[in-house]
């Protein structure tokens, strides 16, 4: 899982989670908001994995502003785990995603708010 982010033409930061299946490269959920917090990223996850197909392991970087979101997803029964410090290359998958929606679709693109960031990642991805 990651984010990233993607400025508005009103010069507001959006917040783009998602998760993505190293196995195949799939995107398995992607959200967008304006404000990221602990409890909606572990709906996000919820809604990600929902029953019981949850993953062995969760990969994601130190950026994650919520330590407390590592305590949930063990309760969810996934075993995270965190990239080093500055390791962006220990989560590429990931990374590959974000340059790729960036160079093939956000760098062409002014996103006017949420609701058309939504549908355009939703374009994207499917």
């Amino acid at each position: 899982m990651d984010f990233f982010t993607v400025p508005t033409v009103k010069f507001q930061l959006l917040y783009v989670f998602f998760v993505i299946s190293h196995a195949r490269r799939r995107i398995i959920h992607f959200a967008c908001t304006l404000n990221p917090t602990a409890e909606w990223v572990l709906q996000q996850l919820r809604e990600a994995f929902p029953f019981d197909e949850a993953p062995r392991y969760l990969i994601f970087d130190r950026g994650c502003p919520f330590p407390s979101l590592r305590a949930s997803i063990r309760a969810m029964g996934i075993s995270p785990i965190m990239t080093g410090y500055q390791s962006p290359w220990q989560n590429g998958v990931a990374e590959r995603f974000v340059l790729s929606a960036r160079s093939d679709l956000l760098n062409r693109v002014i996103v006017l708010n949420e609701k058309h960031l939504h549908r355009l990642m939703k374009e994207y991805v499917a």
